[in-house]
């Protein structure tokens, strides 16, 4: 089962990318609201000549007057008022499909779009204000592994991933990490709330029950321990979140260059899901948190969630593996000018920024197959460098506002993920079918 499973997972992709839209919250549904009925009343406000005056297609003063320049106004003011009404992001169906080859196909503008195995998304710039002039809005279409739109839940979610942690049971290396923006939802999407459990949570659930499981089949002749550690990239230093004195001011872990691991960090060996669940709560407590203009609870630094799962076998050696799971809440990226940074909150923008720019790095490497993988750029790179290559399985989640103010932050880490899921199996990794 466990070489089959493993086979599935590789024709499958080793990085697999998954993309979720979260919904609009209240408070941006009421300012998207109000941008809205600003932009339709200055449209409908401003004259239809450069005269000021209304005239017609012939350049005469309409002769209908004023009931002319009101039924003009009005429907200016319906066609505004509906193209602002339209959402920046779609998600055709197979129904909807039109491109079936050609030179659209091959458009960066429309990548994986026809692949009839992908799930699509399709974004439209938001409406802007041309004075008067027909509007243009820029279209791109992208075909990911899976799409999770603003009504999918966390189950959806947690329904995706399952199998990658499944063959984190099975002795392998996987690694899971959510991208994107600031406040794009990437914390709500890996640890959750009580309600709505996020992927951590639901992973430890299933580790543990696959630990009682595989101890109940073999009678006690093999034992699971599962070990778990947390740790926090900040400004590009490391630094364990389980150690007495966490936090930005605590215990910095060097980094071991020749294992990608750090050093005399805390590793807590677990007996139950509470016992992981008080761990995480506690290590997100330590975690450096602050508000932005962006963001009120924005997270200044990458956590590292690892567990590792070790099956030890007392009448057959070939039994013992050790699968390991890394799952990673990414700080989010984000302009300085929306975020309203400075001084500390400036620096650990920068660092936040460079890293992930180390990790797109990365990512387009291992998509062009080049010999030199810049892993050492940072030190989030570093230690994912396990999970990234080789016979590692590694799922991105790309996170992303549905709010038209974050379009074009959005769009990038659209593009981000579209990279990703260029990144083809390792030549050791193929399998022939």
């Amino acid at each position: 089962r466990r070489t089959l499973h493993n086979r599935v997972i590789q024709l499958t992709g080793n990085i697999r990318v998954y993309i979720r839209v979260r919904p609009l919250i209240p408070s941006e549904q009421q300012l998207q609201l109000a941008a809205t009925t600003t932009t339709t009343t200055l449209a409908a406000a401003r004259p239809s000549s450069s005269s000021g005056r209304p005239s017609s297609s012939s350049g005469r003063p309409s002769s209908r007057g004023s009931i002319a320049c009101a039924s003009s106004s009005s429907k200016l003011q319906q066609q505004q008022q509906q193209q602002q009404q339209e959402e920046c992001f779609h998600f055709p169906g197979l129904a909807d499909r039109k491109i079936s080859g050609g030179t659209a196909s091959k458009s960066p503008n429309y990548t994986s779009f026809s692949d009839l195995s992908k799930q699509t998304i399709e974004l439209t710039e938001p409406h802007r204000d041309r004075g008067g002039l027909n509007p243009r809005r820029k279209k791109w279409k992208y075909g990911f592994d899976k799409v999770f739109n603003p009504v999918n839940d966390q189950a959806d979610v947690w329904e995706g991933a399952e199998p990658l942690v499944q063959s984190a049971v099975d002795g392998h290396k996987v690694c899971m990490f959510a991208y994107g923006q600031t406040s794009s939802g990437k914390t709500h999407t890996m640890i959750g709330d009580s309600v709505n459990r996020g992927l951590i949570p639901r992973a430890v659930e299933k580790l543990f029950a696959s630990k009682k499981e595989i101890e109940r089949s073999f009678g006690g002749n093999v034992s699971v321990s599962i070990k778990v550690e947390l740790l926090e990239i900040y400004n590009e230093d490391v630094f364990d979140l389980l150690d007495a004195d966490a936090g930005p001011k605590g215990q910095k872990m060097k980094i071991r260059l020749n294992s990608n691991e750090a050093v005399n960090n805390v590793v807590v060996e677990a007996s139950s899901q509470d016992e992981v669940q008080g761990v995480l709560e506690l290590a997100q407590q330590r975690r450096c948190v602050k508000a932005t203009k962006s963001n009120s609870e924005s997270s200044r630094s990458h956590l590292l969630f690892t567990v590792r799962f070790e099956l030890s076998s007392l009448t057959n050696e070939e039994m013992n593996r050790q699968g390991v799971l890394h799952i990673v809440d990414l700080a989010g990226s984000e302009r300085l000018d929306k975020s309203g940074s400075h001084g500390t909150l400036l620096t650990e923008a920068k660092h936040i920024n460079t890293s992930l720019s180390a990790l797109s790095h990365v990512i387009q490497k291992l998509q062009e197959k080049s010999e030199h993988i810049p892993y050492r750029d940072s030190k989030l790179t570093y230690l994912l460098r396990d999970s990234l290559g080789g016979d590692s399985k590694t799922l991105c989640i790309v996170c992303c506002s549905p709010h038209q103010a974050h379009f074009n932050e959005s769009l990038n880490s659209i593009r981000f993920a579209a990279n990703a899921s260029k990144v083809e199996l390792k030549q050791g990794n193929k399998v022939d079918v």
